[in-house]
């Protein structure tokens, strides 16, 4: 069991709101409503009246808002880029980053004491839910839309499905076994029972799948790849396989992105926002203009600071690895005492007119890796070699030494750890599907158990829904 404090935790109204009424027919329309308030995101004008759920589902662009809000939700809350998104939370959470705020539910995340009250966690899952029922709502509307061109519809439902997908991608890796909600009805979902993690991976891919299919003349190649089309999903897809140990697929799949994507010669233009290698990203709101990636990890002051990269990290650089050149800076106090290490692949461009960078959830390198590890699996090594080297010689690096399949997916791991550092919790996720979670995190956590791969199920849900217990081991 974990360690308790005693301290009375006062859960903000908004965080606590319970399935049953963030479940509401009345939450897409506050998301298209809302879209007037954030048009550096949003394509498209936000419709002046809007009445019922039939006057949505009329209009292309109403339809557009609706999901233009969703990924600005995405942007500002939540796991994917929020203020306590993955990238720091389960950075700090593994072996990352080193948190030195002074929250006590950070703390005790970074410590892997986390109760079962944390109310970070539970605004998590709200905001999860809220997102996959705004989803829903669309997929639904748009089954009994008798006014949309049917091309219209197939892009507008490809997203929605996508969205599901994703963010029941991001639940089903932090917590477990959870619900899959793919209905509006909230009466229903606030009964809703847990599914074991492999139902939910296989609808996670059946959705995936028919994304795939709607938006197949999406590509999102050309633009500011801001909306998620059929590569967004084609990655999210090759991901999937790879967890699910489906090798052949993982490999075929991430070989369609890198047959249509370029990796950037310079590591310095990797994270601009018109980077040949960029698959989907987020758009920066208008204030600030810098990504949320920027904000969090940038040490601008000691002591002030929140986040620092940790030695570990550090450590596993090779010298004369151009990652840690460029994508890793330093700052030290008045003093010269203290030195600390940060993240540098934003760069945090404040005071420019226009946002030079924007959050990416999915680029081509990753690709790289997946089909590498999937073909050292099948045991194809020259190939598993081929692309690892591809991601080692443009970080400057010779090519690889490893040459058998165990050494190779060493490898293949280590290369992630330095390539993917502080995107999206990447490394707590490897280090999880791979097993690897003790004997990394057991000397350097002090309340680490091996029953920490899944956060706890807040508490607050299963008081509401007692068909979510049991509550996860350990807590």
């Amino acid at each position: 069991m974990k360690i308790k404090h005693n301290r009375d935790i006062k859960f903000n109204k908004k965080l606590s709101m319970n399935m049953c009424n963030i479940l509401n027919r009345w939450t897409l329309f506050f998301f298209v409503m809302f879209s007037l308030g954030c048009s550096e995101f949003v394509i498209v004008d936000a419709p002046k009246n809007l009445l019922t759920s039939d006057i949505v589902f009329k209009d292309k662009s109403t339809v557009e808002s609706a999901l233009a809000n969703i990924y600005y939700k995405m942007r500002e809350k939540g796991m994917v880029s929020g203020d306590f998104g993955l990238t720091t939370t389960m950075g700090t959470y593994s072996d990352e980053l080193d948190y030195f705020g002074s929250d006590t539910e950070y703390q005790n995340l970074y410590h892997n004491n986390v109760m079962t009250n944390n109310t970070k966690i539970l605004g998590w899952w709200n905001h999860a839910y809220n997102l996959v029922y705004s989803a829903n709502d669309i997929i639904e509307g748009l089954e009994n839309s008798e006014t949309l061109s049917s091309s219209d519809k197939q892009i507008f439902l490809g997203q929605s499905l996508f969205v599901r997908a994703y963010i029941h991608y991001l639940l089903t890796n932090i917590f477990g076994d959870i619900p899959y909600i793919t209905s509006t009805d909230y009466l229903e979902n606030n009964k809703m029972s847990r599914m074991s993690i492999s139902e939910v991976n296989s609808q996670i891919i059946t959705d995936l799948v028919n994304a795939t299919y709607f938006l197949k003349d999406i590509n999102a190649i050309d633009g500011e790849r801001v909306w998620p089309g059929y590569h967004a999903a084609m990655a999210l897809l090759a991901r999937m396989y790879l967890y699910n140990e489906q090798w052949e697929l993982a490999a075929s799949t991430a070989t369609v992105l890198i047959d249509k994507y370029s990796l950037e010669e310079d590591v310095n233009d990797v994270f601009l926002k018109k980077s040949s290698e960029t698959i989907w990203q987020l758009k920066p709101g208008e204030h600030p203009r810098n990504t949320q990636e920027a904000n969090q990890l940038i040490i601008r002051n000691i002591p002030g600071q929140k986040y620092a990269l940790s030695n570990s990290l550090l450590d596993d650089f090779e010298a004369g690895d151009l990652r840690y050149a460029k994508w890793v800076d330093s700052i030290s106090d008045a003093e010269n005492n203290i030195t600390l290490y940060y993240a540098n692949k934003y760069k945090a461009n404040f005071g420019e007119l226009e946002s030079l960078e924007y959050s990416i959830i999915f680029r081509l390198a990753e690709q790289y890796l997946i089909r590498a590890e999937a073909m050292a699996n099948l045991a194809n090594k020259a190939a598993a070699q081929q692309d690892l080297n591809t991601i080692r010689n443009r970080a400057g690096l010779p090519p690889t030494p490893a040459n058998t399949v165990n050494d190779l997916l060493d490898a293949i791991l280590h290369e992630r750890r330095v390539e993917l550092f502080a995107e999206h919790g990447q490394r707590w996720l490897d280090l999880k599907r791979t097993g690897r979670t003790h004997e990394t995190l057991k000397d350097l956590k002090p309340y680490w158990q091996t029953t920490d791969v899944h956060l706890p199920i807040p508490e607050a849900e299963l008081e509401l829904n007692r068909n979510l217990q049991p509550q996860n081991d350990g807590y």
